[in-house]
């Protein structure tokens, strides 16, 4: 199997010296940054920087020809999303200073430490991408355009906010960095991974599983695999979900449910990109783009030390939150549409008419399973539906039994928790009541049967209330 590239786009290195080319190259390559270009002639690398992109320029500063300090202003002038790193062989503070003025990104000595020349190298390319993506981020809003609608064919949507995640899934699916997509039960979650894969462009698949429940030990073989003999059973070698998945992405959902021990091997496999199968000793490596998903609060698990903080800040580094359904109800009359048509076909029925008003009803459920409970209501809908014209009915029905679930406190129970809290002054009864029933009318655009039944009465006590108010 041909070995995956890390980084995607490669590091290049110039230096006149040969042995000093291999040796670092060869460095990288076994910390695992397998992407490599060397240049022994620095009157090339501009020829180099125009034919094709390079995360890191890793640039010698005492060279013939065309010295290092010379070259740099060159590069940050017409390539500054390079980050440059330089290099020399005499340990220059002056020197250094002066380089870093002229827009370097770092400043080493050939005798450092190789572990700070590799992290100096990962820190630049880690820096590179992010420079990108901020510059992508800001052509795509200040565009206010999608490249590639057809990525997110399968979200219906014509909501201005789920356009703006769009737009930034569009900025950040080709890194290979972590994502974290937070939202409410039946949100979708999963379709916007399936998004970020597709315009990843990787060659690998899509791989899902939900690791809700899971111990230590099942996570480890279902994500890591074993060998055969590793536990009792283990008859033969069994390949894990990341090398399945290997240059493709790998989507976890329920990542709020792991476990202390599971978070550990994960954050392994994030920052060292390598795991280990049950029962090996050998370390494997992965350029497989990791995908997370939770409803769970992660700001407060971490906060309460149940979700590991290192862990927290390492896969959030590409964020996407999608909206509740109750926040984006402009696109209620589209997903009726849809879900009834798809309905119609799975039940092997004809797409019936529905009232308008339906998407007024709608409208005033606040839906806590969000898209997903949606898509149920118009389904057991059209499995009960007999006429021509879709009835109301069933969802009238689902929205009062639902909608007015929520226990009533007594006496004793009531706290000063309510809309009239931050009131100086109470509204009289009078008010109270006059207040409310317009609010009720104007969600349910006027329409009085929907109005009433937000508030519990009948169409005849609201139609009253009403006359009653227009003759005084």
């Amino acid at each position: 199997m041909t070995p995956t590239l890390y980084p995607s786009l490669p590091v290049l290195l110039v230096d006149d010296e040969n042995a000093w080319l291999n040796s670092f190259s060869l460095t990288l390559r076994v910390a695992g940054l397998n992407n490599v270009t060397t240049c022994n002639d620095s009157r090339e690398v501009i020829a180099l920087l125009k034919k094709q992109s390079f995360s890191v320029l890793v640039l010698d500063l005492t060279m013939p020809h065309l010295a290092g300090d010379e070259l740099l202003p060159l590069v940050v002038k017409d390539f500054p999303g390079i980050p440059v790193i330089i290099i020399t062989g005499l340990d220059q503070i002056e020197t250094a200073v002066a380089c870093m003025k002229l827009g370097a990104y770092e400043f080493f000595t050939k005798v450092t430490e190789e572990a700070r020349l590799i992290t100096g190298v990962q820190r630049a390319i880690d820096f590179g991408i992010l420079r990108r993506e901020n510059s992508s981020l800001k052509e795509h809003f200040l565009e206010d355009t999608l490249h590639h609608p057809k990525a997110f064919s399968h979200i219906i949507t014509h909501n201005k906010a789920m356009r703006s995640i769009f737009q930034y899934i569009e900025a950040i699916a080709v890194t290979s960095e972590p994502v974290l997509i937070t939202g409410e039960t039946g949100s979708g979650k999963e379709l916007f991974a399936q998004a970020v894969h597709t315009l990843s462009d990787r060659k690998g698949k899509f791989v899902a599983v939900n690791i809700a429940g899971l111990d230590d030990t099942m996570l480890s073989d279902t994500l890591f695999g074993h060998i055969k003999g590793a536990f009792s059973g283990a008859e033969q070698t069994r390949k894990g979900l990341v090398a399945s998945g290997d240059d493709g992405s790998l989507f976890l959902d329920e990542i709020g449910d792991l476990s202390p021990g599971a978070q550990v091997k994960l954050l392994r496999l994030l920052q060292e990109r390598e795991y280990y199968a049950l029962g090996s000793d050998v370390a494997r490596r992965t350029d497989i783009r990791m995908i997370f998903a939770t409803h769970r609060d992660l700001d407060s698990l971490q906060e309460s030390g149940e979700f590991r903080q290192d862990l927290f800040f390492r896969l959030r580094t590409h964020h996407i939150h999608i909206p509740p359904l109750r926040e984006r109800l402009d696109d209620l009359p589209l997903l009726l549409d849809y879900f009834l048509e798809e309905a119609a076909v799975r039940l092997k029925k004809k797409k019936p008419a529905y009232p308008d008003e339906l998407a007024i009803l709608l409208g005033t459920y606040h839906y806590p399973g969000n898209v997903r409970e949606l898509q149920s209501m118009v389904f057991d809908a059209l499995s009960k539906h007999v006429s021509r014209s879709l009835s109301m009915d069933v969802f009238k029905e689902y929205i009062n039994k639902r909608g007015n679930n929520k226990e009533s406190k007594t006496a004793g129970e009531i706290t000063g928790d309510t809309v009239f809290s931050s009131l100086r002054t109470l509204p009289t009864l009078k008010e109270s009541g006059r207040i409310l029933v317009h609010e009720a009318l104007y969600r349910a655009q006027g329409n009085q049967a929907i109005a009433a039944q937000m508030l519990g009465v009948t169409r005849q006590a609201l139609n009253w209330r009403l006359k009653q108010e227009s003759e005084k």
